[in-house]
């Protein structure tokens, strides 16, 4: 099995990552819709540093491996760390050529499982992942509190690969890399849901700020995949990976139970702060 091999055919200059949704299928929340969570009334007990972590390693990621997001080194990113389905089911023949724009091609090496895991620290744009990041700190600090910290990050990590898994399940003759880290913050928003429903969130609505109940928030935004899986089967889906959210907040809702630990959570939902003596050695992680 060989490696995959960027190939530019040309200098691309000031090729800026606004054109990655024609390079590349993004996974990122739809932020950008009529209702943008601001924070939640849900204040934490431990120190959420694994979110920290996961946020500081996503921003390193885009600017020392992605360049941020401009011209050569951005689009050898996606070459090299994006998942591309055809290449993982197999369907794509090995050296095979993918287009990732304007003069620059990815020439696939055969079997590439180890881009699921890679392709949840790429990110397609500025935007992509500043709100992929400020979803993940809305709720990734409470998921943490709840499941202690190192079974918090096994969560993320199997959520965004079984997002990852939708989507290929999905789309398995594609070509297209897909980039983003929010398949597996669908899964923190699905286990949210789950173990907080009524927590208000303040969340920017139009025009306003509105305090609504977590449940409301989080189901609005799964009926937006849902649509959006709809319409990009008409051939009008933008280059979003739909079925990387919606697999990736169903296994958050499936698995939230296997790994939340109860008195973490009871705690949590009374409002009562935990003394070291009454977390105990390990529950915290």
């Amino acid at each position: 099995m060989s490696e995959r091999q960027y190939l530019p055919t040309c200098q691309l200059g000031g090729y800026r990552s606004r054109a990655s949704n024609r390079v590349a299928r993004i996974s990122g929340p739809a932020y950008r819709e009529a209702m943008f969570p601001l924070r939640d009334e849900n204040p934490t007990e431990l120190l959420p540093f694994v979110t920290f972590a996961l946020i500081l390693a996503n921003v390193a990621v885009w600017l020392f491996v992605q360049g941020a997001g401009s011209g050569q080194t951005f689009l050898e990113s996606l070459c090299q760390y994006g998942a591309i389905p055809g290449e993982v089911t197999g369907s794509i023949p090995e050296g095979t050529t993918v287009s990732l724009g304007p003069g620059a091609t990815c020439r696939v090496g055969g079997l590439q499982t180890g881009s699921v895991l890679t392709s949840m620290f790429m990110h397609g744009s500025w935007m992509h992942l500043i709100g992929n990041m400020w979803f993940l700190w809305v709720f990734g600090n409470n998921i943490e509190d709840s499941m202690g910290h190192a079974r918090y990050l096994v969560f993320y990590l199997l959520t965004g690969a079984l997002a990852s898994a939708a989507h290929i399940v999905a789309e398995p003759g594609s070509a297209i890399p897909t980039v983003g880290a929010s398949g597996a913050i669908s899964g923190i928003m699905g286990a949210y849901i789950v173990l907080y429903p009524n927590v208000r969130v303040l969340t920017f609505v139009i025009i306003r700020v509105v305090a609504l109940p977590a449940w409301v928030l989080l189901a609005y935004w799964f009926f937006l995949q849902v649509m959006g899986s709809r319409a990009a089967a008409a051939g009008e889906g933008g280059g979003v990976a739909f079925w990387a959210h919606i697999g990736g907040f169903v296994a958050g809702v499936v698995l939230v139970k296997l790994f939340e630990k109860r008195k973490l959570v009871r705690a949590k939902r009374a409002g009562h702060v935990l003394t070291r003596d009454e977390m105990g050695r390990w529950d915290r992680w």
